[in-house]
C-alpha cells in the first residue's frame, strides 16, 4: 500500500515465507547442538568412515564383528591369551622352559641318592649299611661318629660336621654311599700323613712336626699361627703342645676353609707365607675355634 516493492531486490536475503535453497554441491547446514542425526532411508548403506578413523563402538553386551571371510588375522600382542579369571597358569612346559626349580640356597639341594663307586673295599660296604639302620640310604652325623669309631677313628661331633660339610659343601648333615666312601678313604690318606710326621710314635704332632705336615698338604702357616694352632687343638689345653690324630683332622680342615677364605679376598695369594694371610689367621682362628 506505500508503494514500495519489496525488499527481495536490495540484498536483504530471501522473505521468510521463501524457503532457503543450498547451491548444488554444499554441505547440508549444521545441526543444532543435541539435535539426533538424520534418518537414513531404509536399505541405505552406512555413511562410510573418513580414513584412518577407529570403527564405530559397539552397543554395549553385543558381540564383536567377525572379519570376512579371508580377511587378515591378528592374534594378541606376544601370543598371549588371558585366562579367565580364577583358571590355572599355563603350564611351563609350553613354553619350552623346565618347571621352576626349588628355592636357590636350599640346604637339601644336593641331598640326592648315590651309590658305592665301583670297587669299593667290601668293609666299607658293610660298614655304611650297619650305620644306615633304617636303610634310607643315608647316614647322619651321630651314625658316621659311630662308623668311624668302629675302625678306631674316634672323632669329635664338631670334626663329623667338618668332614660332612667338606664332602657334601652343604648343611644337610647327612651323607650317602658315594660321600660315605670317599670321607673313608680320606681319613685313611691324613692318618698316613700323621703316622709319617708323628716321628717319635708318640700319638701326638707337635708344632714343628705339625709345620712339616701341613707343608706337606701345601699351607705353609708362620710360626705364630702354627702356635695358635696347637694351643686351640691340644686337648690338654696346650700343656702338652701337641695335638692327636682326631684333632689333626679338625686342624688341617680349619686350615684348609680358611685358607680358601682368605684366596677368595685376596688372588695375589700364592701359596707362600705373607704378612695378609697371617694377620688374616691370627684374626680368625680365636674366634673360629673354641
Amino acid at each position: 500500500m506505500s508503494g514500495y516493492p519489496n525488499n527481495s531486490g536490495y540484498g536483504y536475503g530471501p522473505s521468510p515465507s521463501q524457503p532457503y535453497s543450498a547451491p548444488y554441491g554444499a554441505p547440508p547446514p549444521a545441526q543444532p547442538y543435541g539435535a539426533p542425526p538424520p534418518a537414513q532411508p531404509y536399505g541405505a548403506p552406512p555413511p562410510a568412515q573418513p580414513y584412518g578413523a577407529p570403527p564405530p563402538a559397539q552397543p554395549y553386551g553385543a558381540a564383536p564383528q567377525s572379519a570376512p571371510y579371508g580377511g587378515d588375522y591378528k592374534p594378541p600382542k606376544d601370543n598371549k591369551l588371558s585366562a579367565p579369571y580364577g583358571a590355572p597358569p599355563p603350564s611351563s612346559s609350553a613354553s619350552g622352559y623346565p618347571p621352576q626349580s626349588a628355592p636357590y640356597g636350599s640346604p637339601f639341594a644336593s641331598l640326592v641318592p648315590s651309590s658305592f663307586p665301583p670297587g669299593t673295599d667290601p668293609n666299607v660296604i658293610s660298614c655304611f649299611q650297619m650305620a644306615d639302620q633304617d636303610g634310607s640310604g643315608f647316614i647322619d652325623d651321630k651314625e658316621l661318629q659311630r662308623a668311624l669309631s668302629s675302625y678306631n677313628q674316634s672323632f669329635s661331633i664338631r670334626t663329623v660336621h667338618l668332614l660332612m660339610y667338606l664332602f657334601t659343601n652343604t648343611n644337610t648333615r647327612k651323607i650317602g654311599p658315594k660321600e660315605f666312601t670317599s670321607v673313608f678313604y680320606s681319613l685313611q690318606n691324613w692318618r698316613g700323613i700323621f703316622e709319617r710326621f708323628d716321628r717319635d710314635r708318640s700319638g701326638k704332632i707337635d708344632m714343628s712336626e705339625l709345620r712339616d705336615a701341613l707343608l706337606s698338604l701345601g699351607f705353609a702357616v708362620s710360626p705364630a699361627v702354627l702356635e695358635l694352632l696347637v694351643s686351640k687343638f691340644d686337648k690338654s689345653g696346650g700343656k702338652n703342645k701337641a695335638i692327636e690324630y682326631d684333632n689333626f683332622i679338625e686342624c688341617c680342615l680349619t686350615v684348609k676353609g680358611l685358607t680358601e677364605k682368605f684366596k677368595e679376598k685376596d688372588t695375589t695369594y700364592s701359596g707362600s707365607a705373607t704378612f695378609a694371610y697371617e694377620s688374616f689367621m691370627l684374626t680368625v682362628l680365636p674366634f673360629l675355634v673354641a
